[in-house]
Formats: C-alpha cells, sequence, structure tokens
C-alpha cells in the first residue's frame, strides 16, 4: 500500500504525504480543463504490451501539430490537458518516447503504467458534465456564492464538544475565545482538497462540502507491472467500477484534511480552522495512496477554472519522491521523465497561481533537511515497467520533490503537542515556509509511543468498521478512535493521526480565514478573490516566531515498541539553521488564526 504523508508509528513513512495516491480523471471541460481528444475504437487492453504515455507538449507549440506526432509515433490520445498542454497517450510502440524525442512540438514523454484492467469508458467518465460553478452552488441548497448569512447553532458558545482534544487549533488561536469570535470563514470562498478523496457523508463535514463542484481526476488500478496489487480489482469496489464516486474516501487520509481545514460549528465533535468555508474534492490520490502527474495537473487547472480559492497538497508526486534532471545514478529515459514531471507540474502550479488559487502543500516526513545533499531509497516507487523497483540515489538539492518545491508552493513543517518540530518532520532553511501542529506521537512525557498525541480530526465510519475498531453498539475500540454524538442522536467519528499531512491542512485553512476576511467579490467567477501573493504575504507575517533550539540542535529520543513486545529506544539529532524570524525548522513561524483575521491587511 502507498503512502501519503501521515507519518508511522514506529518508523517514518517515506512516501505521498499522508495516504495513497495515483490516476486517471473524470474530464470536465472547460478552458484549461482535462478534455477527452480522440475516438479510440478498442478498449486500452486490447493490446498486453500497451502503456501508457505522459506526453507535454512544447510551450507555444500548435496542439494539432503535437497531436499528429503522436500519432505519427504510434500513439493514441485518450486525454489532454489543454491549459498545461500534457496528453495522456496510450501506445504499443516500443519505440514510442524514443520516435518523439527531438520533435520540435514535444516538451518530454514519461512514462504512466503499463495498461492493465481498467476499461476505457472510465477514462472518458464525466466528460462534459461541468457547468459553471455559481450555478453549481446555488443548487446546493446549503452552500451558495451570496453574503454568508449562516447562524451558528450555539451563537453564544462556539466550543465544540470535543474541543478540548484539539491542542493544535489551540496553538494557532483557532478557538472559541480566539478566531471563530472575529473570522470562522465565508462560504464562497473554496478550498480545495487534492488528496484522496473526501467522505461527504461524514456528519461533521457534510454541510460545508459542495458535491456539485467536487471530481474524481483518478481511475483505480487494479495491478502494476509487476503484477503486484495497487487498488485491487475494480469489481470489488462498492458499485463494481474503476471510477469512485467524488464523495467517498475510501482511504481515510482526505477527510481528515478536510475536516481539519473547514468542520462546520455545529455542537458535534470538532470545528476545523475555518468553520464556514466551503470544501470542494479535487481528488487526486489512488485508494492505495498513489499520487500521479496527470491527476495531479488536471486537479490543479480545473481548481483554476471554477475559482477554488486554497487548495491543499499533502502528498508528492510519484514515482519519484526528488525529481532531477541531471542525475547520473539515473538513466537518459529516467532523467527525462523527471524532466517532464518538474516542467508540467510548474506550468500548473503557476496557471492555479495566476488565476487566484493560494497553493499549500506539506514539507514531507522523511526527517531530512531539504537543503542538503540526501539518499533517495524509496524512488521509483510504483512499478510502470516490468521489474522496475526502489534503488538507491544520491539527490542534490538542486532535485525537486513536487509539488512541495515548486514556485508559488506555501511549504508546512509539522510541530508536536510541545510546539517541538515533529521528529518526522522535513526541513530545511530556506525550503519551509511556515510550520503547522501536524502530532507528535513521541512527543509524551517518557517518550513512549501515545497515539493521542496526534491530531484529531474527521474519520470515516465505515473504515473504522472495516478494521475492527468498533464494538457492535458503535463504541470505539481503540483509544486513538473518538466517537461523539449531538442532542438529536446523530453520531460521527473522529481519528488521531501525525504527519506533516496533518500540518498542512491546519495552515491552509488559517489561508481560507484570510482570503475570507480580507478577499473582493470576483467579478468574473463571484465568490471572493485574494491575490495568493498577498495571502502568503499575511500568512508569514502574522505567524508565530519560532526559534531554533538552544545550541541549533534538537535530539529526538523515541521509545519504539516491536512485534516481539520489547522496546527499542530510537535517538536522532536535527541541526536548526537560520533565525527567530526565518529558520530550517519553523519557516516564517508556525500560523496563527486569530493574528491573521486581526491583520491590518
Amino acid at each position: 500500500m502507498k503512502r501519503v504523508i501521515i507519518a508511522a508509528t514506529t518508523a517514518v513513512v517515506v512516501a505521498s504525504l499522508a495516504a495513497p495516491a495515483h490516476a486517471l480523471s473524470a474530464a470536465p471541460t472547460g478552458v484549461g480543463s482535462p478534455t477527452g481528444v480522440g475516438s479510440p475504437t478498442g478498449s486500452p487492453t486490447d493490446t498486453a504490451a500497451e502503456h501508457e504515455y505522459l506526453v507535454l507538449y512544447k510551450e507555444g507549440a500548435d496542439p494539432a501539430a503535437a497531436r499528429s506526432a503522436i500519432e505519427a509515433a504510434g500513439g493514441r490520445i485518450v486525454k489532454e490537458n489543454g491549459a498545461v498542454g500534457l496528453a495522456t497517450v496510450t501506445s504499443a510502440a516500443a519505440d514510442f518516447a524514443a520516435a518523439l524525442a527531438g520533435n520540435p512540438t514535444i516538451e518530454g514523454v514519461a512514462r504512466d503504467r503499463i495498461i492493465g484492467s481498467v476499461p476505457r469508458a472510465a477514462r472518458t467518465a464525466g466528460a462534459n458534465v461541468r457547468t459553471a460553478a455559481d450555478r453549481a452552488l446555488e443548487r446546493e441548497g446549503n452552500l451558495d456564492r451570496r453574503p454568508n448569512r449562516h447562524t451558528p447553532r450555539k451563537p453564544r458558545d462556539l466550543t465544540e464538544p470535543l474541543a478540548h482534544l484539539q491542542w493544535d487549533l489551540q496553538h494557532i488561536g483557532a478557538t472559541a475565545s480566539g478566531s471563530y469570535r472575529v473570522e470562522q470563514g465565508d462560504r464562497r470562498v473554496l478550498v480545495g482538497i487534492m488528496d484522496t478523496g473526501v467522505d461527504a457523508s461524514h456528519p461533521d463535514i457534510a454541510p460545508n462540502f459542495s458535491r456539485a463542484l467536487s471530481r474524481n481526476f483518478t481511475v483505480d488500478i487494479p495491478v502494476d507491472a509487476n503484477g503486484d496489487e495497487v487498488d485491487g480489482p475494480c469489481e470489488a469496489e462498492p458499485d463494481g467500477s474503476c471510477q469512485d464516486p467524488a464523495d467517498v474516501d475510501e482511504n481515510e487520509h482526505g477527510t481528515h484534511v478536510a475536516s481539519a481545514i473547514a468542520s462546520p460549528i455545529n455542537g458535534l465533535g470538532i470545528a476545523g480552522v475555518a468553520p464556514k468555508v466551503t470544501l470542494v474534492n479535487l481528488r487526486a490520490g489512488q485508494d492505495s495512496g498513489y499520487f500521479f502527474l496527470q491527476p495531479t495537473v488536471d486537479a490543479l487547472t480545473y481548481a483554476a477554472d471554477i475559482g477554488v480559492d486554497v487548495v491543499n497538497m499533502s502528498y508528492y508526486i510519484d514515482p519519484w519522491l526528488f525529481n532531477c534532471t541531471d542525475n547520473p545514478d539515473d538513466s537518459p529515459e529516467d532523467r527525462a521523465e523527471q524532466a517532464t514531471i518538474i516542467k508540467a507540474t510548474q506550468r500548473a502550479l503557476n496557471y492555479a497561481h495566476r488565476r487566484g488559487v493560494t497553493l499549500v502543500a506539506a514539507q514531507g516526513n522523511q526527517a531530512i533537511d531539504y537543503t542538503k545533499t540526501n539518499v533517495d531509497a524509496t524512488s521509483p516507487d510504483f512499478a510502470s515497467v516490468p521489474g522496475e523497483a526502489p534503488r538507491s540515489r544520491t539527490v542534490p538539492p538542486a532535485c525537486l520533490s513536487l509539488p512541495t518545491e515548486g514556485d508559488h508552493v506555501i511549504s508546512v513543517s509539522s510541530t508536536g503537542i510541545s510546539k517541538r518540530m515533529a521528529y518526522y518532520s522535513s526541513y530545511g532553511n530556506g525550503s519551509v515556509d511556515v510550520s503547522a501542529p501536524g502530532g507528535d506521537v513521541y512527543n509524551t512525557p517518557t517518550n513512549d509511543l501515545d497515539r493521542t498525541y496526534g491530531t484529531l480530526s474527521a474519520y470515516p465510519k465505515a473504515i473504522a468498521e472495516e478494521r475492527g475498531q468498533l464494538n457492535p453498539d458503535g463504541t470505539p475500540i481503540v483509544p486513538q478512535v473518538v466517537r461523539d454524538c449531538d442532542a438529536k442522536g446523530v453520531c460521527a467519528y473522529y481519528q488521531y493521526l501525525q504527519g506533516t499531512s496533518m500540518a498542512s491542512p491546519r495552515a491552509a485553512g488559517v489561508a481560507a480565514l484570510i482570503v475570507s476576511r480580507y478577499g473582493k467579490p470576483d467579478r468574473f467567477r463571484g465568490g471572493l478573490t485574494l491575490d495568493p501573493d498577498t495571502v502568503e504575504r499575511v500568512l508569514k507575517t502574522t505567524a508565530t516566531n519560532m526559534s531554533c533550539p538552544p545550541g541549533g540542535t534538537y535530539t529526538y529520543t523515541r521509545r519504539v515498541p516491536q512485534p516481539d513486545g520489547s522496546v527499542n529506544t530510537v535517538v536522532t539529532t536535527h541541526t536548526c539553521e537560520g533565525t527567530t524570524a526565518r529558520n530550517g525548522f519553523y519557516g516564517e513561524g508556525m500560523v496563527n488564526a486569530l493574528n491573521a483575521v486581526r491583520a491590518r491587511h
């Protein structure tokens, strides 16, 4: 199973920032949005050796000429993102990539995967279904783009039943006595959750969730090129298809992220940092936890087109933890692939930033300094051709972990309950922009594992049941799962998790508050808008300064439980570089919701 940016409790998970990831997309049309191209007559599974590729056009190239070049090389275009110039192509030609090398209309080619058992119909599902954002929101009874007139169920008491367990929000001033009394967010502000999906049936998410705007840009991948299971058989899905609805989360990660940002104040469970903004599921991650290039690009351009204000990206784009263009440890083909990933991702980030999307991402759970030379032993982490497997390679600082290290992205490191940088968090002076609470299950008085030292957020009931974490009467069996029921008998479940994946949405929530507080009406798309550079400036200047530890280093001691019942003591030391104003552990400080909504904009 792939990883996301949730950190493991007994070892750091080196993979996507907290949940599974990979994908193809339900392709809504429109300016900059992915559209189906061509009309293949056969299923991609007709040829056993057929592969899928991502082809990036040269900037300024004639798309028609690029399509002709692809067809001449033996490719068949399945989908094209016009905003970025990225096409998903299938081909059985062994020399397909080589045939395009040097073509004046083509920037690069990256292998995506060998075609397994994904039916062609699933690849084009959802085309031509997007309507204007205003009309979509107006169709939803509880969501519109008019000024916010919502009245809290508890107008004199904004404290939710489980607020005492939310130490994370206490650290950043997102409380009943803090930012909630000044700004709770505006429903016209859209926050995109680029993750493994969102459980829209969860009672502490449903009131703020937009089904009309949400999209799933992935298609389940049964197995990889080595025959190893990825997402599992499509027929095992509840609906029997390879395309999950845009309102489910079969992982857990995306639901946690969405809840951290915008669980409402409704007398049930918890509240998020911005409890009145609108959540939009922009699914870019597989059930298994992989996040691939095409879904990321499609989600970013779609977010820009519909007027999303903030997106959270708690992952890295597979299969490379770090993308290098001239690493001697990589083959020429791998270097070309990584160069394509870098260029396509940055084009999508630029497109979103130009159209008013504030981009927030998790720093990573590798516990390494991104500004130094490191060893990556996890990439490539997905077999797109038979026999492919991770290998050890040296990666200099010039190699990029994406989308976190892309231009215009606000990167977030993670802190624990003592406000120390979490043991698993990656860092780096000039790499980290800000920090936020993400939990640290060893930040305990005895350094022993305690999962309740993570951060608490919504948890899909179906997953808790599947994992055997509930008694027959619905009460939780394990301490990391919490249930709360309101006065009407509606019950919801919550789970403690840790990771930079958890820190990032807390920062994204503050960004959403900034747009809500200082944004101006968007004349073109409705809702509110605020320049992303302004959002970033307010986020950073209102953050609470955090100094490096005395002496510039911090030593972490963890008493890690072993399968045989013994405990292994693990000691690691990390070096913090920089000043109080900006350093490698905390960036420009820990985000602060109350300071942000009281700023002199």
